[in-house]
């Protein structure tokens, strides 16, 4: 007999057969364990049945091939009243809404007389929860049916062979079993209203006054406007820490269009409602352009529908025209809602609890478009679009000798054609806030692009924002600049890539940043008053911020007046604050080596690149641009081969050429060989060949081996005067653990590739339901990769080093799984994972940690373990490691510059009064240089080879909210304390 299919807490069973004995048996056999009559349809009778000459609505549900139907219904358990009678649910003190969770819920069981054949020896396995098994032992001892009584639960089959197994737990998962309905009642009464007195109080960071309104609050989320990687991530963000922090959460679908329908498009979401969201492209509940919001009577159709819905909060993701639309919709609401008491549409009395609207906006759009922020949601997943796009471009390319025209988005904005330019590599760029000369630049764009065809470049890649102009005002279309470049002799063709920039999931960075800021728009609307200016929730210096959003809305059309009036400038000045910085980074590593930047002889330097420790993307980058600003200077940059042990064994330094680096941009690894060797395996050989080649300046690129070999040579420099040359050290690897600074080149690319992986990971285990992946991902002794994997994947649970895993804490997560199992009925996939970093215990090994997990389990779950190894040091280097390596090479190079007094000395950059060993880094949003002395002494744990900041924690702690590991924690908790 095969293995019968177990189907368990379901709301729902259908039992089929074509055989009208056992049909009848099966109906009587139910019946006799208290399962009552809903429903008995027949098409073949018209007494005591639903004929096919009845009311057409009684058929709804029925299955086209049913002779005959009966369902049996399981009413949920009630409390009973001083008489006997069953107490009202509304009237029970557990209610809280229609939605509310059950005390109990009813199991319906459709049996079916087919006139299909039915295969006979599929079998089923049901489950049933019972509060009385004697009473079910009872009536099968009466009825003389076979049954094994085991402990908690008794098991036996119905009459067509389906096994039968009446449990006294609430779910297979449960270890609580029930002697009665009145204590299965109490108990989940008690329950029920230890989580409804416990919701506003789960997070001690609020006061008392904002936690007792907490649980009353209605917020409604709305995504508008174009869509954009991102949306998604932002909308789980702001419902589920809504629900956490004990408010009601709408989601708004269709955009404006919804807010103005009502109905069905405002949706109560629940926790499980964005379950996955993480993963998805776009936006799961809709955007679109609304003509009708855009007019008053649109807008007062809004407001009605947020009224009789009890929504008072409004957060709306979108760009600066929904943003501007929704600061619009408030100031308006007060005569909104006067002219709906007026029209008698509402009453005084439902309009008074809402007379203060509340809009709180996060900024989604890929053009990164928005002042007063230095990122928006989506616009670095778009950059890793088109920098991938550009990549498999630049083959076809070089294989014909071909020019490629690329037009990218940006019809106001040139955010997305300058950084893509300078992270593919591209020969030249147009874009609004920066326009070329007109009547000029088509023969500045020969110019450059013949220059590098001369140089020995294959191919030629121009990229053309959509909305290019020339000084005066003039568009540039992609098809006037591939006729320039046909003048020049140049096979060229346009690749207009479009939508594509919009598709994809969101890369890691877009899904840490619209979940963090997800999480501060809900506080953001409990933390508002009604004279509080409606927030725009923005990043500024890699900090979460809180902008008016009238101001930034102002700002940003003002870049829009600014180009209009041709004072371009200005629109540089009103991006954010790297732009400027891009643009020159661009111009001195692609346009300016025509030799008019060059320095005088006796100013230009012999500067020496190493790579130190593990290979990751962004040395080549760096080295590249490194090398291509350099040769703009007229310096020589001096390649060390196979790092200081390839230096002190063999001496191979070869000085770098424009061609030998042209299309580093897009290498992962190192072209000139790295390893973990250090100068203190010989000081004297390393002097020396420095001094032979007469290196006045040193870049370090590495990890926490580069950081240590420029201190090793910043105290050796009395010894050997050479090594108190300038010398910068690039932070270059995955783990990001170098002191000094808050991002290290590698890093990004790293996680996403654990995005893709984790990815893949969670949805086998979502695919299985229960199953548990234990991940292990690499960083060292430094809890950044893991923290930062687990809050952009929704891992459950994150083990690093900077907090100690022990038997508890495992215990504890082990109970956590449960919980979550137990309550899961089978209407959704739902895998767990944890992600563990790779030195988070020595005892506690991935491998054991899931075993443990299996052995608590008892098979009631599945645990695997899944390790993606050097696979995150990636293929390639993601858009945004590429633009930061040009940034920090380029500053490096600039720093070695100024030291030397080969340009203007600037003060703010270099510290005279300080050693020459620094260590380049981005402290929020600024690129800063600082004294490896004071960073080994003061910052370094030298030991556990990382900084001593962990400026991730919250990170880890929104992580921690949004899986659900707080709630169920606190529920733990309550439990305990009964």
């Amino acid at each position: 007999m095969p293995v019968p299919e177990s189907i368990q807490g379901l709301s729902f069973v259908s039992i089929v057969t074509n055989d009208q004995t056992k049909f009848e048996k099966l109906a009587k056999f139910y019946t006799r364990f208290g399962f009552k009559l809903s429903k008995n349809f027949s098409k073949v009778s018209n007494n005591g049945a639903a004929s096919a000459s009845n009311n057409p609505r009684l058929h709804l549900g029925v299955s086209n091939d049913s002779l005959r139907e009966v369902w049996l219904e399981s009413f949920p358990l009630q409390n009973l009243d001083g008489n006997g009678n069953v107490t009202p649910w509304q009237e029970l003190a557990v209610y809280d809404g229609d939605n509310c969770e059950k005390l109990c819920d009813s199991t319906l069981i459709k049996i079916r007389l087919s006139n299909l054949n039915v295969i006979s020896d599929v079998v089923k396995k049901f489950r049933f929860f019972s509060t009385d098994l004697k009473q079910i032992k009872a009536i099968l001892t009466e009825l003389k049916w076979t049954f094994v009584e085991l402990e908690g639960e008794i098991d036996t089959k119905d009459p067509l062979g389906n096994v039968l197994i009446f449990s006294s737990t609430a779910n297979p998962l449960s270890k609580e079993s029930f002697g009665s309905a009145d204590e299965y009642l109490t108990i989940k009464s008690q329950q029920l209203l230890r989580d409804l007195s416990k919701s506003s109080e789960v997070d001690s960071t609020y006061s008392e006054s904002v936690s007792e309104t907490i649980r009353k609050k209605k917020i409604a989320v709305m995504t508008s406007g174009g869509d954009a990687p991102g949306m998604n991530p932002a909308v789980r963000a702001v419902v589920r820490a809504g629900i956490f922090l004990g408010c009601d959460m709408f989601a708004v679908y269709e955009g404006y269009s919804g807010l103005v329908k009502g109905g069905d498009l405002l949706k109560k979401m629940e926790w499980g409602d964005v379950r996955n969201y993480l993963s998805y492209g776009g936006t799961n509940i809709g955007t679109a352009r609304c003509m009708e919001f855009k007019e008053r009577e649109g807008r007062l159709s809004g407001a009605y529908n947020m009224i009789v819905n009890g929504i008072d909060a409004l957060i709306v993701c979108g760009g600066d025209g929904s943003l501007t639309g929704a600061d619009l919709f408030r100031s308006e609401w007060p005569s909104l809602l006067d002219e709906l008491i007026e029209t008698a549409r509402l009453t005084k009395e439902e309009v008074a609890p809402y007379r203060h609207l509340t809009i709180v906006g996060l900024v989604g759009s890929i053009d990164n478009d928005m002042s007063c922020t230095d990122a928006t949601i989506g616009a670095y997943s778009a950059l890793e679009r088109i920098t991938e796009m550009v990549d498999y471009i630049d083959a076809t390319a070089k294989s014909h000798s071909r020019a490629f025209v690329v037009e990218v988005m940006g019809r106001h904005c040139g955010w997305l054609g300058l950084m893509s330019g300078l992270g593919t590599g591209a020969d030249f760029i147009f874009i609004p806030e920066r326009p070329p000369r007109a009547g000029k630049w088509h023969d500045d764009l020969k110019t450059v692009c013949k220059r590098h065809r001369e140089k020995g470049r294959r191919k030629t890649v121009v990229i053309v924002a959509e909305g290019a102009i020339d000084d005066e005002l003039n568009p540039i279309s992609s098809e006037e600049v591939r006729d320039v470049l046909v003048e020049l002799g140049l096979d060229t063709r346009i690749t207009t890539l479009g939508h594509v920039q919009r598709g994809g999931t969101a890369v890691a960075y877009d899904r840490m940043l619209a979940t963090l800021q997800g999480v501060d728009a809900v506080k953001a609307v409990l933390e508002s008053t009604p004279e509080t200016p409606s927030p725009m929730i923005g990043v500024f210096e890699n900090k979460i911020v809180r902008q008016p959003l009238v101001e930034a809305v102002r700002l940003t059309k003002s870049v829009a007046t600014a180009i209009e009036n041709k004072d371009f400038d200005r629109a540089m000045s009103l991006r954010d604050t790297s732009f400027a910085d891009a643009y020159s980074h661009f111009l001195s590593t692609s346009v300016d080596d025509d030799g008019s930047s060059e320095l005088p002889k006796d100013k230009q330097l012999n500067i020496g690149v190493i790579h130190v420790g593990a290979a990751s993307s962004g040395l080549n980058a760096a080295t590249r641009a490194a090398a291509l600003y350099s040769l703009s200077r007229g310096h020589k940059l001096f390649a060390i081969q196979n790092g200081f042990s390839g230096l002190i064994k063999d001496g191979i330094v070869k000085e770098l050429k424009w061609l030998d680096v042209e299309d580093w941009h897009n290498r992962g690894g190192s072209e000139i060989g790295t390893n973990r060797s250090l100068p203190s395996e010989n000081y004297g050989k390393v002097a020396f060949y420095l001094q032979k080649y007469n290196l006045q300046g040193l870049i370090i690129i590495g990890g926490f081996e580069a950081f240590t070999a420029l201190n090793e040579l910043n105290e050796k420099d009395d010894s050997y005067p050479i090594f108190a040359m300038p010398k910068v050290a690039i932070p270059a690897t995955v783990s990001n653990n170098v002191p000094g600074t808050e991002y290290s080149l590698g890093s990004d690319t790293c996680l996403n590739q654990l995005v893709k992986y984790c990815d893949a990971v969670k949805q086998s285990a979502s695919s299985s339901r229960r199953r548990v992946f234990v991940v292990e991902v690499q960083g060292g002794h430094s809890g950044y990769v893991a923290a930062y994997t687990g809050l952009i994947t929704g891992a459950m649970a994150t083990y690093a080093p900077e907090s100690k895993i022990n038997l508890r804490t495992i215990q504890e997560d082990i109970d956590l799984l449960f919980n979550v199992f137990a309550h899961d009925r089978g209407e959704d996939n739902n895998g767990k994972m944890l992600i563990r970093n790779e030195q988070a215990s020595t005892v506690y090994s991935t491998e054991l940690i899931a075993d443990i997990i299996k052995e608590n389990a008892k098979g009631r779950f599945e645990t695997r373990t899944a390790i993606p190894g050097h696979v995150q040091q990636g293929f390639t280097p993601s858009s945004a490691d590429r633009v930061n390596a040009v940034k920090f090479a380029v500053k490096s190079v600039q720093y070695i510059e100024e030291w030397n007094g080969s340009c203007e000395r600037d003060p703010a950059i270099v510290d005279y009064e300080k050693t020459a060993s620094v260590v380049i880094g981005i402290q929020g949003a600024q690129v800063k240089f600082t004294s490896v002395k004071e960073l080994y002494q003061n910052e370094a744990n030298i030991k556990l080879r990382k900084g001593k900041t962990v400026h991730w924690k919250d990170m880890s702690d929104v992580s921690d909210m949004l899986s659900g590991r707080l709630n169920l924690r606190a529920k733990k908790q309550s439990v305990k304390l009964l």
